[in-house]
């Protein structure tokens, strides 16, 4: 099995910062990709970022240019830095990883629990 831990979130005000962090760990094999997602309330879940094994990153549109995907793969370890955040990024920000297990030969789809930013005054 996978785990997936993500830390830092919180209550931010317009135009600050916050970063989050993503622990995976358990019998993983191999990662393609890990990443980001969010959910405010009444809201589908949306992409925030992606970044894959090689360093290819993909942003949502919205989040291009304040937001920062990282990866240190010596730790399978993600990151996200925010900036200039605005109250519309309030909402519960899931991390995924990609990958396959040990002993396995198809890849799944991993989720942490999430990690609630609120961005307000």
């Amino acid at each position: 099995q996978v785990q997936l831990v993500e830390s830092g979130g919180g209550l931010v005000q317009p135009g600050g910062s916050l970063r989050l962090s993503c622990a995976a760990s358990g019998i993983i094999f191999n990662i393609y990709a890990m990443g980001w997602y969010r959910q405010a309330p009444d809201k589908q879940r949306e992409l925030v970022a992606t970044i894959a094994s090689g360093g290819t990153t993909t942003y949502a549109d919205s989040m291009k240019g304040r937001f920062t995907i990282s990866r240190d793969n010596a730790k399978n370890t993600v990151y996200l830095q925010m900036n200039s955040l605005k109250p519309e990024d309030t909402a519960s920000y899931y991390c995924y990883l990609r990958g396959r297990l040990l002993g396995t030969t198809v890849p799944g789809d991993y989720w942490g629990k999430g990690t609630l930013v609120t961005v307000s005054s």
